[in-house]
């Protein structure tokens, strides 16, 4: 695992992010409300991406709401989503690229997969919905 944890390393820091792509379209198919919509579209979130004695931190801070996710690679979590759906995640490191999977707990709730990897000094953040063809991309810069 510890090759891992140097790959790893390059993602900590802080990020802010610079454009989402098709992130109105993921929250609608999440079934997130207009108002939470907008409010999620019109702010500019900065992440830090941190590491503790092998559990990483994933938090995300805008002037609304700050959420925290904290994981250890190749080990199953639980977490509820910033848009209420309760899922059972995955996180996994392979190819410089942090996949995390979660899927759905509740029937008719959406499973997403998730995927975080640095393209030269920005963070690229691609999420896709289980059985539909929108893919959101986010760019955060390093700051």
């Amino acid at each position: 695992l510890q090759p891992y944890f140097r790959i790893m390393d390059a993602f900590k820091g802080k990020y802010e992010r610079i454009s989402a792509d098709k992130y109105d379209e993921l929250l609608k198919e999440l079934q997130v409300g207009f108002l939470l919509r907008k409010a999620a579209t019109a702010s500019t979130p900065v992440v830090e991406i941190s590491e503790n004695a092998g559990t990483w931190s994933i938090k995300s801070a805008t002037t609304l709401k700050t959420v925290t996710l904290s994981f250890k690679l190749g080990e199953k979590f639980e977490e509820a989503t910033p848009d209420g759906r309760q899922v059972s995640s995955l996180a996994n490191f392979e190819n410089g690229k942090l996949t995390i999977v979660q899927t759905a707990q509740k029937e008719g709730e959406k499973s997403t997969t998730s995927v975080r990897e640095l393209v030269g000094d920005e963070l690229h953040y691609t999420i896709t919905v289980d059985g539909s063809d929108i893919v959101c991309v986010q760019k955060f810069k390093r700051v």
